[in-house]
């Protein structure tokens, strides 16, 4: 007996990995902060703290970006379920 594959809405299954993006970017910020501590004996002062700034500005970007696709993929709310409020 074979089994179907489980099948996952489009934009459920895009909206689950913008969200595991998300949730890695702090890994990745914390890659990219520690990355200059490698260089500490080769490398100039003035060029790690214009690779963390880079790193910082591109982090805000890349979050901006999700966060905007996360809001824009989020699932819409019945209009006649959320107006408990008019009596």
């Amino acid at each position: 007996m074979a089994q179907q594959p489980i099948f996952l809405e489009r934009e459920s299954y895009r909206r689950r990995r913008l969200g595991d993006a998300a949730k890695l970017l702090p890994v990745l910020g914390v890659v990219l902060f520690l990355m200059p501590l490698l260089w500490a004996g080769r490398g100039s002062t003035a060029g790690g703290l214009v690779f963390l700034f880079i790193a910082w500005a591109f982090l805000i970007f890349v979050m901006a970006l999700l966060s905007r696709r996360l809001a824009e993929t989020e699932p819409k709310l019945d209009e006649e379920a959320g107006s408990d409020d008019a009596v």
